[in-house]
């Protein structure tokens, strides 16, 4: 499965960066995006994106992922839009909701970025990048009354909800990433979801240094890993992993723009 590209980890959580980019140049990936989850170290993101070559991309994500909206400055949309100006950056967030630990005032918190993140990727035309964790109602209704608002392009990563959020993203444009929950034993639900994507909103991700997928469980996650991933996921829907690769792949960059080459 040469040409892969991994839409979604976490570069500036990985303990051995030299070795995450020589095993996914053996894996035959192409590229990878890493995402920034506090809007604080944005820079971190960017400059992270130094370490592309011509045989392996890095692009980047800005934003605030939910668990720490309470946490950080919530930056206004121009600011967000201004940074987002650098050509390696592809997308928005991640941004979201993520209701399991949270309390009523750290929802607030989580709604409102959500929504200026949302704002932003409007206006830049960037996707965003969206976690959504046992809110699934409350992300619905939000992506219909901001896309009432004017449509933006998004995709919900490391796919762990049911099937009206993906029905609901599909129908509003939106995108669906698997990650290695898809070969988890337990998660059927996600594995139902994920044969019935359509073929052109279907991307694979590692979400690395998390939630390494079989036949790896148990150690740090890396971008190398998405081939599994992927294997399952064409496993599941049937076709060939080559033809998951090409797919996946064409889909990073038809909503991923400035990844074109």
């Amino acid at each position: 499965m040469t040409g892969l590209i991994d839409s979604h980890c976490h570069l500036d959580r990985l303990d051995d960066l030299p070795a995450a980019f020589q095993t996914a140049r053996e894996s035959g990936l192409s590229g990878m995006i890493t995402i920034g989850t506090r809007w604080s170290e944005a820079s971190t993101q960017i400059s992270l994106t130094q370490h592309d070559t011509p045989e392996l991309r890095i692009w980047c994500a800005i934003g605030t992922h939910p668990d720490h909206a309470h946490e950080e400055r919530l930056p206004d949309v121009a600011e967000i839009v201004a940074r987002a100006e650098a050509p390696c950056v592809v997308g928005i967030g991640e941004s979201g909701l993520d209701y399991f630990h949270g309390t009523e005032d750290v929802k607030a918190a989580q709604q409102a970025s959500f929504r200026t993140h949302i704002s932003a990727a409007r206006e830049t035309g960037l996707p965003l990048v969206i976690h959504a964790r046992q809110a699934d109602e409350d992300v619905i209704a939000i992506l219909r009354d901001e896309h009432g608002k004017g449509a933006f392009p998004f995709l919900l990563h490391c796919f762990a909800s049911g099937p009206e959020l993906a029905e609901t993203a599909i129908e509003l444009g939106g995108y669906i990433s698997f990650s290695g929950l898809l070969t988890f034993p337990k998660c059927e639900e996600i594995r139902a979801v994920a044969r019935v994507v359509p073929e052109d909103r279907i991307l694979v991700e590692t979400d690395s240094p998390f939630l390494a997928p079989v036949p790896k469980r148990g150690r740090p996650n890396t971008p190398s890993y998405v081939a599994h991933t992927a294997a399952r996921l064409a496993q599941e829907r049937g076709v060939t992993p080559e033809r998951i690769a090409e797919l996946t792949t064409a889909n990073v960059h038809r909503l991923f723009t400035r990844t074109r080459p």
